[in-house]
């Protein structure tokens, strides 16, 4: 096969395709295997919680308020109240985060999720005190009530007492 085929083919996978081929490779040789846990535990090791404060605050930062009015209002079901949608809105902006950190407890990375804790209430801080989004009229206590969520949810990974403390002295 050609060098440039095989190459297009390689940039044209899906995620869903890259982890098949990737698991099939691990499962058949033990060196592969090692070797992509050892990127792995490399990569998810380079967490750093300024970026994911810059990523939650431009998450929330990009929610606009066109697209809450197209998504409340008068239905063919009946209403939807626009300051409940903000916040349905605000949860599924800032849901892949909390993800991400529980991925980390789960794994037994307890510094990785903090610090992916504190990065996720920073940047809804960073959101709360610098945006001048028309969205943030609609959600307007969101920001403090999915702070207390987040570190709510971080605390049932069973962080010990010293983070705890460290977290805790961030939020508001």
């Amino acid at each position: 096969m050609d060098k440039k085929i095989k190459r297009d083919l390689l940039d044209s996978i899906n995620p869903g395709d890259a982890q098949y081929v990737l698991k099939v490779l691990m499962n058949e040789d033990r060196k592969i295997s090692d070797k992509v846990f050892h990127i792995l535990m490399e990569r998810l090791n380079e967490l750093d919680s300024y970026e994911i404060t810059m990523d939650v605050y431009y998450q929330l930062d990009q929610l606009e308020v066109e697209e809450l009015w197209d998504r409340s209002g008068k239905t063919r079901y009946g209403y939807v109240e626009p300051s409940e949608e903000a916040w349905v809105m605000f949860e599924e902006a800032i849901e892949p985060f909390v993800d991400e950190m529980k991925k980390y407890q789960k794994l037994g990375m307890s510094l990785q999720a903090k610090n992916y804790c504190i990065g996720i209430i920073k940047g809804i801080q960073k959101y709360e005190q610098d945006s001048e989004s028309e969205f943030k009229n609609w959600a307007t206590d969101a920001p403090v009530e999915y702070v207390d969520r987040i570190l709510s949810e971080w605390k049932e990974g069973n962080p010990d007492s010293t983070d705890i403390a460290e977290v805790e002295g961030l939020v508001w």
